[in-house]
């Protein structure tokens, strides 16, 4: 018998009540995030967000590589060739499940602990951001990669990475930069680091603590419960706070040609930013545009107008060519020579973006808070 892609258990807690624990099941994908795991994690954190005996909910995944390497784009590759243009009901399907999951989990009524070592990416910062306890560890490796992919940072990136300090947020959703627990908590990304060997620890203190059912008391508690194992814990140094004057300037303005090519010209010793760089450079046109589009539109928006925005840009990059070309050269014929149209910026037009960002489909998410 085959384990099921997500993994479900209780543990009991001092005062009788109950701990959910979901675990991601697909290790030899490095727990890609699919639509049979959405379809799993989305009703059962409504059964425990409605339950008055369970106090919290901690999110976990197998294997020791990766938390979520992102979203599971195989499937969804083909309907891309099929459809094209036209209407793709399974990627209304794959985009408004995925961002009810991602809004049910910022909006859950009770502690949310996200334990995201290793690879934290894409669709997996997605599951993590909006988490009440976002835990890192030594080992975590953070990013949004999808400029590579001819995507955008979606799964509430747009929501997300606006709220990072200065436009580190802008120069992660160009460059795909990687970044390590230390950048992941400057950036508002996650809250503490554990040392991944204290996980027993911290599910020891789960079972043993005093939970009030009260969700302000219980963060609280939760909160002091990842402290103390944290406490000594060696933090590795941040490239996002070394850099973050650069960055800065690099990215400043409301010009996007213009931080397009103070972007291209930057010169630096540090390996981490070089990558950088050479990432923004291959990646696609297309993504920066849509990216540059949403960083302008959503300071004001809610958490539900952002999602259900991203949504209609999903689709929008479903129905353009560039999210099925990237998806080919990074994932199915992994030549990594993808052939971007528009191939620059300067080609890019007004209309382009506009058709992006257009309604299209018939499946909207529901987002509804949990309360």
């Amino acid at each position: 018998m085959t384990e099921p892609v997500v993994l479900f258990k209780e543990i009991p807690t001092a005062n009788g009540q109950r701990f959910g624990v979901a675990t991601l099941n697909a290790p030899t994908s490095l727990n890609a995030l699919s639509v049979d795991m959405v379809r799993l994690l989305t009703p059962q954190l409504r059964d425990w967000a409605a339950d008055p005996d369970v106090v919290g909910v901690l999110m976990d995944a197998a294997g020791e590589k990766a938390f979520c390497a992102g979203g599971d784009l195989r499937q969804l590759y083909q309907t891309l060739l099929d459809c094209k243009a036209e209407r793709n009901e399974y990627a209304e399907r794959f985009f408004g499940e995925e961002y009810e999951l991602d809004h049910l989990i910022h909006t859950f009524p009770k502690p949310f602990v996200c334990w995201g070592h290793g690879i934290v990416m894409g669709g997996g910062v997605g599951l993590m951001a909006g988490c009440s306890h976002r835990v890192v560890t030594e080992g975590s490796r953070v990013a949004m990669p999808e400029v590579n992919i001819g995507l955008y940072p979606d799964v509430g990136g747009s929501w997300f990475l606006r709220r990072t300090p200065g436009r580190t947020g802008l120069f992660l959703a160009f460059t795909a930069a990687q970044i390590n627990a230390a950048d992941a908590i400057f950036a508002g990304l996650a809250d503490v680091l554990v040392p991944h060997a204290a996980k027993a620890e911290v599910l020891e203190a789960i079972t043993t603590a005093g939970w009030k059912g009260t969700p302000d008391a219980d963060r609280a508690l939760m909160s002091r419960l990842l402290a103390q194992a944290g406490e000594g814990a060696a933090m590795p140094a941040s490239k996002l706070r070394e850099h973050f004057d650069l960055i800065n300037a690099t990215l400043a303005g409301d010009d996007l040609l213009a931080i397009d090519r103070r972007l291209r010209a930057l010169q630096s010793d540090d390996p981490w930013l070089q990558t950088a760089v050479k990432t923004y450079a291959k990646g696609a046109p297309s993504s920066v545009a849509l990216s540059w589009a949403l960083w302008q539109r959503v300071p004001r928006m809610s958490l539900a107008e952002v999602f259900r925005l991203e949504y209609w840009a999903s689709l929008g990059f479903c129905a353009h060519a560039d999210f099925a070309e990237g998806i080919r050269a990074v994932l199915i014929d992994k030549d990594r020579n993808p052939k971007w149209n528009p191939a620059t910026l300067a080609e890019i037009t007004p209309a382009f973006v506009e058709d992006h960002l257009r309604s299209r489909g018939e499946m909207a998410p529901e987002l509804v808070p949990l309360v």
